[in-house]
């Protein structure tokens, strides 16, 4: 039977707090992050059922799983799976990861595993591009992965502009600068049981309800209406790209955003990818 997962987005790092910042590459947690984490290990509802925790690769996402899972892992001697098709979308300094080397130094001594990194995971090139086809491969390609493990429920700690890719879901996707999704927030989902191949997910009952009480749920055509609106904005905005222009047109775009604050939900800062 395939797993439960719990998609969680990162907690507050620096960049997220002015739009200059995410000239940052591969920025830490700001001191608020590291509460939000501690927030969520007392928030998160289902610790007694997680089997593994799977993060992405940049640093921020490690330490929110590390910090908000740290009781699941030490417990359960688990280790955080680092997994490179859960990277940020754009190309932007902030959205980079970090060699495996700097990687591997900087989680030194830490509960994690990191032998699905290779050279490339970085590069934003080939299946890491920045382009909207190339994150929905490799969105579906983690579906896939974790679709086919052995575990029952599973902790993804990814990005928000990521999460709606992975979850095939942009109901509020305006909300921030380029998400829908808070920091921290967390949303589960099991495997549809139709089009395998593609291993889309399905929001439960219990979650939806937690976020939305009892609207609607959006069908696949005004999904996709979503989707193209999105996709339009975060490309004029440099958070995903649609041609081979896209790396000029992000910088573009990122200078005229230097200006623009969003408040995040609870945080009163701004809240970006």
């Amino acid at each position: 039977m395939a797993p439960t997962i719990h998609c969680v987005r990162h907690a507050q790092g620096y960049h997220n707090l002015s739009v200059a910042n995410h000239s940052m590459h591969d920025p830490l947690l700001t001191p608020l992050g590291e509460q939000q984490c501690r927030n969520l290990a007392k928030a998160f509802p289902y610790h007694d059922a997680v089997e593994a925790v799977v993060a992405s690769p940049i640093k921020r996402t490690m330490y929110t799983a590390l910090l908000g899972f740290g009781p699941d892992i030490a417990a359960k001697g688990l280790k955080v799976v680092a997994l490179p098709e859960l990277q940020e979308t754009s190309d932007l300094p902030c959205d980079t990861g970090s060699s495996p080397a700097e990687v591997a130094k900087e989680f030194e001594g830490k509960p994690v595993d990191l032998a699905l990194l290779t050279e490339e995971w970085c590069s934003k090139r080939g299946k890491y591009a920045p382009h909207a086809q190339a994150i929905e491969a490799r969105a579906r390609d983690a579906r896939k992965w974790l679709m086919g493990r052995q575990e029952k429920e599973i902790i993804v700690v990814s990005h928000g502009g990521f999460l709606h890719y992975f979850t095939e879901d942009w109901t509020g996707s305006d909300k921030f600068q380029g998400t829908g999704w808070a920091n921290t927030e967390f949303r589960s989902y099991t495997f549809s049981t139709h089009d395998p191949n593609n291993a889309h997910l399905v929001e439960t009952t219990a979650s939806r309800k937690r976020r939305l009480g009892h609207e609607k749920p959006l069908d696949q055509n005004e999904q996709e209406q979503l989707k193209r609106t999105a996709t339009k904005d975060w490309d004029e905005k440099g958070y995903v790209q649609d041609n081979s222009n896209g790396a000029e047109r992000a910088r573009a775009a990122q200078a005229k955003l230097a200006d623009t604050r969003r408040d995040d939900v609870g945080g009163g800062m701004a809240s970006y990818l």
